[in-house]
């Protein structure tokens, strides 16, 4: 049976929808903190099985017999590494043979800030004796596409990362990556760095809203600390400091990879930045 943790989050309700096209409901198990939101995954036969990150005696049980397991790392920044270990405590605890993580592109190398809690995650899971696979996303597309209506409205994409380059792909694209190495043979203990195939700028990114569009928008790259200020204008101080800081790394090749890692796990090239804008504009 293959667990997945964080079943009906963002990333973790794709996972769970691309691994029934592959195995049977039965041997899903969807870990969740909260049950309620599973009942459309419960009626499909997948078994819901409670936990939370921060309660390790949860954990345990919502294992229990799991071969492989899909840690999707918790979004509750500063608290990732405790919770982090008590996932993969509790899965050698439940004799899981093989553990996935969603780590960060060059985790080990990488100077952003959310780098340390996944690099921590990773030497932990290593050191546990668990068949690992470390899965280490770049970054989202759908972190970007949220500017985009107020770039229409104020004619400018606003940033820090200057001409550095984006290898973003889709969250549906990161997650059929996960189903890959939880249904596919030859993928214990390997290192997977993930982006998009193409990456571009958020200048490439204002020229193509434009082309779409018809209206003129541009990129005004602010110094990082008042990019940072107008972020928390709107977001919480501690998610505006992750952003403008990944910005800033940005522009010196932080989030850029031209691998091409991911579209070969997936077994097709990653999305395109013009399909990209052209269905952000059709749902906005």
């Amino acid at each position: 049976m293959i667990a997945i943790t964080g079943a009906t989050g963002q990333l973790g309700t794709l996972v769970v929808e691309g691994l029934l096209q592959k195995v049977p409901a039965n041997q899903i198990i969807a870990v969740v903190r909260t049950p309620s939101k599973a009942k459309a995954l419960a009626a499909n036969g997948v078994q819901v099985r409670e936990a939370d990150y921060s309660r390790p005696d949860t954990l345990t049980n919502a294992f229990r017999g799991a071969t492989k397991v899909l840690l999707i790392s918790s979004n509750e920044v500063g608290r990732r590494v405790p919770q982090h270990q008590a996932v993969i405590d509790a899965a050698k605890t439940a004799g899981v043979s093989l553990l996935a993580y969603t780590s960060l592109l060059r985790a080990d190398t990488s100077k952003l800030l959310l780098a340390a809690e996944h690099l921590s995650t990773e030497k932990y899971l290593r050191a546990s004796g668990i068949g690992f696979v470390l899965l280490r996303n770049g970054w989202y597309v759908e972190n970007l596409i949220p500017g985009i209506a107020p770039a229409l409205q104020q004619g400018a994409f606003i940033g820090a990362s200057n001409g550095g380059g984006f290898a973003a792909a889709t969250r549906a694209e990161y997650a059929a990556a996960a189903v890959a190495v939880l249904t596919e043979e030859g993928h214990e203990n390997k290192v997977y760095e993930l982006g998009g195939d193409t990456p571009f700028t958020r200048a490439e990114l204002a020229a193509e809203v434009s082309k779409q569009t018809g209206q003129t928008i541009g990129y005004h790259d602010l110094p990082e600390a008042e990019y940072e200020k107008i972020l928390a204008s709107f977001l919480p101080p501690e998610v505006a400091r992750i952003i403008a800081d990944a910005e800033m790394h940005a522009a010196h090749g932080a989030l850029d990879d031209q691998s091409h890692t991911l579209s070969r796990l997936i077994g097709h090239s990653t999305m395109p930045l013009g399909q990209v804008v052209a269905d952000a504009l059709r749902a906005s």
